[in-house]
């Protein structure tokens, strides 16, 4: 019995980091492309929703609200294929969201603006982007569901943080190749066309994503127990509704601290594209350096411990941060450390987030439950943040918004990481 166990470890260890592998890389495209769209937030307002007569904080304000609607169409996406994934499998949904999210990110790449075609310009984006809200909706059940399935026993907040972890390579990457273009472009060149072109190199980069996908095998799992009778509608319901309240805070800090900061200091502080993308991309190090770290903790001390540490400090910490960047006698290294620190924090509750998202749900309901536990809360909270953010400064005129929405959802969190389940998944 010892030998057979052994030798099925064995077996099941290069098809793990297929599975590690091929998970991975479909969410740092997909978060890429995110990142890009937020980093170059007021392009975008510029060429798509500026038409004559029209304001930069309005056309900035519409910019976000598409922003927002893909992210409301994730919960459409996460229950459309996450059925799909928990009745024909995890591998063949996986295929078709990298194909839909790279199609439609390339081909943004390519859309004419408001200057060329007029009113279809805006309309034609919002359509691409509700495709890709459709995609990212499947992809993050499916590929944590892929993650969690194929981990060695006790290993599953390690392997589950590597959606985390390949979310701040995405927004990093995207980060970097806005950074290299505002360095080498002048501001008309990136305007007129530099804007352009990291949609366009989704395109290799989905192909990749494709060709390991399709060396994927189904989980172990799946094959084992899909046909297990399902729990009832109203557990499941619970069980999501707990899940999307643990991640609040996540979703809100991720985005308000990671993605959201860009425009915020451009249009807020004043500060230049470079020092916006320069505070982003130490952000965005802070959260990648402790999402494995605390994703192994969890392994260790219990997913909540490790989440309810990082609500708590965004919770306390995220107005004295905002006050450090607005503060003009700061120095830079100070701010730097701070927006390091923010990410950092944030890092703590994405590490194990996957994996107890991942536990809340049975085999056979697993990617439906956790890609709309995820989409649900990721929709409100991080699809709205940018909006929500840039409207209220602007009707308020406070500059402390960022922080009271970050630390408002955190609290919530604490909370709802406070209360067990009532039934744990195997």
């Amino acid at each position: 019995m010892t030998l057979f166990s052994g030798q099925r470890r064995a077996a099941r260890e290069p098809a793990a980091v297929r599975a590690l592998a091929a998970g991975s890389v479909g969410n740092f495209v997909e978060w890429y492309e995110f990142g890009v769209y937020g980093y170059f937030a007021t392009v975008i307002a510029a060429r798509f929703f500026t038409p004559e007569g029209g304001g930069e904080v309005e056309a900035l304000v519409k910019t976000y609200a598409s922003f927002a609607l893909a992210f409301f169409f994730r919960p459409v996406g996460a229950a459309l294929f996450g059925r799909l994934g928990d009745r024909i499998g995890r591998r063949p949904v996986l295929i078709l969201v990298i194909l839909l999210m790279t199609g439609a990110t390339t081909l943004i790449g390519a859309l004419p603006t408001y200057a060329q075609v007029g009113a279809p310009a805006p309309w034609l984006l919002t359509f691409l982007r509700v495709l890709q809200g459709l995609s990212a909706g499947g992809e993050f059940g499916g590929a944590v569901a892929v993650m969690t399935e194929f981990a060695p026993p006790g290993r599953r907040g390690l392997y589950g943080s590597w959606q985390s972890f390949t979310v701040a390579l995405g927004l990093l990457g995207g980060a970097g190749v806005a950074a290299v273009l505002a360095t080498v472009l002048t501001e008309r060149q990136l305007g007129d066309w530099g804007w352009r072109v990291p949609f366009l190199l989704t395109l290799p980069m989905g192909l990749a994503a494709l060709w390991l996908r399709l060396r994927l095998e189904e989980t172990p799992a799946f094959r084992e127990e899909a046909e297990v009778v399902r729990p009832p509608v109203r557990e499941l319901v619970g069980a999501i509704a707990l899940g999307a309240a643990r991640i609040m805070g996540w979703a809100a800090a991720g985005y308000t601290f990671l993605v959201v900061l860009p425009s915020y200091l451009q249009s807020t502080l004043n500060a230049s594209f470079q020092q916006a993308l320069i505070a982003t991309v130490l952000a965005n190090l802070g959260f990648a350096v402790t999402i494995v770290p605390a994703g192994l903790l969890s392994d260790r001390i219990g997913r909540r411990a490790v989440m309810l540490t990082g609500a708590l400090l965004v919770a306390v910490l995220a107005l004295p941060l905002l006050n450090l960047l607005q503060d003009g006698g700061t120095s830079h290294t100070v701010q730097g450390a701070a927006v390091f620190g923010a990410g950092a924090v944030v890092g703590l509750m994405a590490g194990p987030g996957p994996a107890m998202l991942s536990e809340l749900f049975p085999t056979n309901v697993r990617h439906t439950g956790l890609g709309l536990a995820y989409a649900l809360s990721n929709a409100v909270f991080s699809g709205c943040a940018g909006l929500i953010i840039t409207e209220t400064v602007k009707r308020t005129g406070n500059v402390d918004i960022p922080g009271y929405y970050a630390a408002a959802m955190c609290a919530v969190s604490v909370l709802a990481l406070t209360k067990a389940p009532k039934r744990k998944a195997s």
